[in-house]
């Protein structure tokens, strides 16, 4: 059995997030009120065992997962441009989903849920194996310095744990603008044997960059900064 899938008690002393602040504007707290008890959840509050999807969306269909959300605008683009399917989005920013919610509001979606607490333990505990259709990772924190980069999420042991999750045919993808951080994530999916690359034999490995993926704010910055984007787009098998 894989260390993924087994169902131990599990403690982490090395994280991936920094807690920030949670003041919300006067906006982000009425979209929380309005918003929160049918959208969100904590995962730290989330009853034993896998989340039954079909109850908590209202409909039975491929569920998109985001690790990290920040302030929204690229989820809230990226749900609305799939209404087909299941969007959730997982991040410990509480200003940030309730943002999300109000962008969330102004666009009419239906098909957005929203988790707030570690992924990994979101995975780890209440996800099923094979039961996502893709997992989005888009500018996670980079953690230049080398002695913080054991906190990066992208790593063995997680990347390890989010593959199972995936459903077979499903898809990882990642998104840095960081180069020895876009080395370590093909470095660190290439060596997962669930996992191939659907862009090998692309240069490096590296994938085009999709058209439809909304330039986020980091994204924009790198740009302004000189700094090459790159994207990561794994199968899994």
């Amino acid at each position: 059995m894989n260390s993924s899938d087994q169902q131990i008690p599990h403690r982490r002393t090395v994280v991936s997030y920094v807690q920030r602040g949670g003041r919300m504007t006067t906006g982000q707290q009425r979209a929380w009120e309005r918003h929160w008890l049918r959208m969100g959840a904590e995962v730290s509050s989330l009853p034993e065992g896998e989340l039954d999807f079909e109850s908590w969306f209202g409909r039975r269909a491929p569920v998109v997962l985001e690790i990290g959300s920040g302030m929204g605008e690229t989820t809230a683009q990226l749900a609305a441009a799939q209404p087909e399917v299941n969007y959730l989005a997982v991040e410990v920013y509480k200003p940030g989903l309730a943002q999300l919610m109000l962008r969330a509001e102004k666009l009419g979606l239906t098909n957005l849920r929203l988790i707030r607490g570690d992924a990994l333990d979101l995975l780890r505990e209440h996800i099923a194996p094979d039961s996502l259709a893709e997992v989005r990772i888009y500018f996670p924190d980079p953690w230049p310095k080398k002695r913080h980069h054991k906190r990066r999420l992208v790593q063995p042991a997680n990347v390890d744990l989010i593959s199972s999750r995936i459903a077979p045919g499903g898809v990882l993808h990642l998104a840095t603008d960081w180069e020895n951080y876009a080395e370590q994530m093909m470095e660190v999916c290439q060596a997962e044997p669930r996992l191939r690359n659907r862009y090998a034999d692309e240069p490096g490995g590296w994938a085009p960059r999709p058209e439809w993926r909304p330039i986020t704010k980091f994204e924009a910055r790198a740009q302004e900064e000189g700094r090459v984007v790159h994207d990561l787009i794994f199968e899994r098998i």
